[in-house]
């Protein structure tokens, strides 16, 4: 680490007023010396003149030490109160002021405690608009971290990651922001994933989506802070048309924003506290074109998994282009097993599996045996801001611990989603259902609706684990490649 007080002295300002005055000493004390020594050698006075030269030059020499002294001290005066902190970085910190003599320095304060702030404001797009607003900033002891402009017809929407004295509240800050020509100011605290500069978070979500067709949803909603994503395909699953219709690019409706699926159908993106600004409809929209650009893709890993009774089975992602193996193990299921999965009768299986498949609206875990055929399908569904799970086990391979090991991965998923929590829709005479859903170990809400249970467990409290972990010991763990 470096010490910056020494880097600091090592870059002090030459003065040359300070080589002056050592200079016209030094040829004053050798003048005096010259001349006190003459006169010794030719004068009767001589010892008289030799003592008053030594005081001469001890006069001397002491006020050569107070200048220095005092010279030293001016250079290392704090700077004004509110000054740039330099070599910290940060604009409103200040150095400690020297007290207590010409030896002893005040102790340096601790440091104040602070808290991050996202805060977005319009500001008139006019010379001197935002150094008003960072001025105000500075004045409460505000530091920026981060801008972002995004430019309007009207004005400027800026947005800020602040650190703030966490004795400063929203309110006072809004206030101060209005004050200083801000409008429609808008607050959030934020925390160190934050930190993260705007193009490396949105590199990041690229690549995540380019890995995976199921992470656009996902990569939306992290760009484009809270809000709620609906996908409305063109065609409803009794194949009717849904009567949406393709949304006009560049247009935006203040709160929601409307994107086209080249996959067909439409993108709704809602955000009720925040307005949506041309930037960020060009970064989603960017998000969008590059998933239709890479088609179908799925991460290829998958495990194999060995069952108590010897078995081993192939837990793997799957999509939409597993629609025939999937409607295979629909036909191979009884009629008991459908009415628990769907609670009812499924008119068109082959257009609600496609659904069901689609990356636009989950991720789908399939299972299958070492000749490859589909025994069981594990659904993680976006549900607007909430997430369901749903499961479906063909009737041979149940009471196997297959249920309980989707829903592990299903709910691990969810959680490095950033969901909150997952649903279950179901019946309680479904006890496989309501057995693996306790089995999870969460905290468990039950709600009846419509003479279903809805099983809904909350996922914040819940200890982070791989989806990968095998949920019972006697199962054996094997990477593979697809």
């Amino acid at each position: 680490m470096t010490d910056v007080t020494s880097s600091k002295t090592a870059r002090r300002p030459h003065h040359w007023r300070h080589d002056l005055i050592e200079l016209a000493a030094l040829f004053t004390a050798v003048v005096v010396a010259d001349t006190i020594a003459k006169t010794i050698v030719k004068g009767p006075d001589g010892q008289y003149l030799l003592v008053f030269s030594a005081i001469a030059l001890v006069a001397t020499a002491a006020f050569h030490t107070w200048w220095a002294r005092r010279h030293s001290h001016a250079s290392h005066a704090p700077p004004p109160e509110g000054a740039s902190g330099g070599d910290t970085g940060g604009r409103s910190a200040t150095a400690p002021a020297a007290a207590g003599g010409d030896d002893a320095e005040e102790a340096p304060r601790p440091p104040a405690e602070t808290v991050l702030w996202r805060m977005r404001t319009t500001v008139e797009d006019t010379p001197g608009s935002l150094a008003a607003l960072c001025t105000v900033l500075a004045r409460l002891g505000v530091d920026i971290l981060t801008l972002q402009t995004h430019p309007l017809a009207r004005g400027t929407v800026d947005e800020f990651l602040l650190r703030a004295p966490a004795d400063l509240s929203a309110q006072a800050l809004a206030r101060e922001t209005a004050a200083a020509g801000g409008r429609d100011t808008w607050t959030e605290r934020a925390d160190a994933h934050d930190l993260v500069d705007t193009p490396t978070r949105v590199l990041g979500l690229a690549t995540r989506t380019a890995l995976d067709a199921a992470e656009l949803p996902l990569a939306l909603r992290q760009l484009l802070g809270r809000c709620t994503l609906h996908s409305v395909p063109a065609l409803s699953l009794t194949g009717r048309p849904t009567g949406e219709q393709a949304p006009v690019e560049g247009v935006l409706e203040e709160t929601v924003m409307r994107l086209r699926d080249p996959h067909g159908g439409t993108l709704i993106v809602e955000r009720p506290y925040l307005p949506f600004t041309p930037t960020e409809f060009a970064r989603a929209r960017a998000l969008v074109e590059l998933d239709a650009r890479l088609g179908p893709r799925l991460p290829r890993s998958q495990d194999v998994l060995t069952l108590p009774e010897g078995n081993e089975i192939t837990v793997r992602r799957a999509d939409q282009r597993d629609l025939r193996a999937a409607r295979a193990m629909h036909d191979r299921c009884s009629a008991r097993t459908l009415g628990l999965r769907y609670h009812g009768p499924v008119g068109d299986a082959d257009r609600y599996l496609d659904h069901l498949l689609s990356p636009r609206f989950g991720r789908t875990l399939a299972v299958q045996t070492t000749s490859g055929r589909l025994v069981a399908l594990g659904h993680l569904l976006w549900d607007g801001d909430e997430t369901e799970v749903a499961l479906m086990v063909e009737d041979d391979w149940q009471r196997r611990g297959i249920g309980s090991e989707l829903l592990g991965r299903l709910v691990a998923m969810a959680e490095e989603a950033g969901c909150e929590s997952v649903y279950a829709v179901t019946q309680a005479s479904n006890t496989g259902m309501v057995a693996a859903m306790r089995a999870l170990q969460l905290p468990l809400d039950y709600q009846i609706e419509e003479g279903t249970l809805v099983i809904t467990a909350r996922l914040a409290a819940a200890p982070r684990q791989s989806p990968r972990s095998p949920s019972r010991p006697h199962e054996e763990v094997r990477p593979a490649e697809r």
